[in-house]
């Protein structure tokens, strides 16, 4: 293939069932969805230098967006300028930061990295992401078979010891037991913590005066969730959970403050900073910015190609790419638009790489998971130019040298 990625792999269409199978008794349940193929059974790899300045990038920025994320905390005109809902800025105001590094103890960063190894950031999942049984379960499955190093063998451990911190006592998605993704994600991240943790469904609770009840009307004080924070300020009975939180009736995992993390917006604040050469960032972090962001904005004042996207949008719903003369090339058709409810940012634009994958010429998108505060991950995931819901999931190994 040439470049920093190499494929190797890809056992026989009359295969795939039994090894489909295979990977269903480990916990990854979806790897064929509705008759789609969302799994790639081959193996990206990655050189192992490359690697190392991956995992190296994510640590820095990480470290940058826990400042930032700081410096946002209590000030309500960068609340807003974030598009955070009003509702949850009470208890952004009043709940105690988790210690630094720790704002969010499960997040994933996406990052384009070039068949030349150029490594761009191109955002930050810090509250909800998925692609963990990927990453934990069937990636060291496909890479031992090939004998390729595998980067993802600490995140049951640093799963555990996040769980342990934040001791949640239930653990719930939206269509628990229906939605294979989010139910099989959850049950695996349970099940790698090694608590009694009871999965449930987000819409079986019941709140009442801040109390917090399961569909046995159970008190929860603890739980993991699988909701995206900002949604509180959209849905029925989002004001009675945000009431929850700040009154200190219900302790959430990933906590309130991760919602900042996960504004897209930051990155426009991160660079921002990073251009009044801010002292909040420490030379190197400023290196790092500059080496690995992308210029960010929430109005459109790039030349050249840019990027729009929601700074709450997910799973590619938003995005729109634009060329180098301002001209918009492509909008991602599948996911919802979640901009009309929350601002845009306006990024430069790193494309994807395209790799000759099974399922055709595919871009790759590089997810690097931080557990508990640690770069610990890979996630491959290739689509389109934009990543979206329809994108599969390819598993990257790393070369041993």
């Amino acid at each position: 293939m040439g470049g920093v990625f190499e494929t190797m792999g890809l056992a026989s269409a009359a295969e795939r069932p039994a090894r489909v199978r295979q990977l269903a008794e480990l916990g990854f349940t979806w790897a064929d969805l509705e008759q789609e193929t969302y799994w790639l059974d081959e193996l990206v790899v990655l050189q192992r230098s490359v690697y190392n300045e991956l995992k190296q990038a994510a640590a820095l920025l990480w470290q940058v967006f826990d400042k930032a994320a700081r410096f946002v905390i209590g000030r309500h005109d960068l609340y807003q300028a974030l598009s955070i809902p009003q509702v949850l800025w009470d208890g952004l105001d009043r709940l105690e930061p988790n210690p630094p590094g720790l704002l969010s103890r499960y997040a994933r960063f996406d990052f384009s990295v070039s068949s030349e190894g150029a490594i761009k950031l191109l955002e930050l999942n810090a509250d909800t992401p998925t692609g963990y049984v990927e990453a934990s379960i069937a990636t060291p499955w496909l890479c031992a078979q090939y004998g390729v190093d595998c980067p993802n063998e600490a995140m049951p451990e640093l799963v555990r010891a996040a769980w342990d911190a934040e001791a949640p006592d239930y653990a719930a998605c939206i269509a628990y037991g229906e939605h294979l993704e989010d139910t099989g994600t959850i049950d695996a991240l349970v099940a790698h913590s090694g608590r009694a943790a009871r999965c449930i469904d987000c819409l079986d609770l019941s709140i009442d005066e801040g109390v917090v009840k399961d569909g046995e009307q159970r008190e929860i004080r603890r739980m993991f969730a699988l909701y995206p924070k900002e949604w509180m300020g959209v849905d029925d009975g989002g004001e009675a959970l945000a009431y929850a939180l700040e009154e200190g009736f219900l302790q959430l995992f990933n906590p309130l403050h991760a919602v900042i993390l996960q504004s897209k917006g930051l990155q426009a604040i991160i660079w921002g900073l990073h251009e009044l050469e801010s002292e909040l960032f420490t030379p190197a972090e400023h290196v790092a910015i500059a080496a690995y962001m992308l210029p960010t904005y929430t109005q459109p004042v790039l030349d050249g190609a840019y990027v729009s996207k929601s700074m709450f949008g997910r799973e590619g719903g938003s995005v729109q790419l634009f060329d180098a003369d301002g001209q918009l090339e492509t909008v991602d058709r599948d996911g919802f638009d979640t901009s009309v409810f929350f601002k845009r940012i306006y990024q430069r634009r790193a494309d994807l790489p395209e790799l000759h994958l099974s399922a055709g010429k595919l871009h790759l998108l590089t997810g690097m998971f931080v557990i508990n505060g640690q770069p610990c991950g890979l996630l491959g995931r290739a689509g389109g130019k934009i990543t979206g819901n329809t994108s599969h999931f390819v598993a990257i190994g790393v070369k041993s040298s």
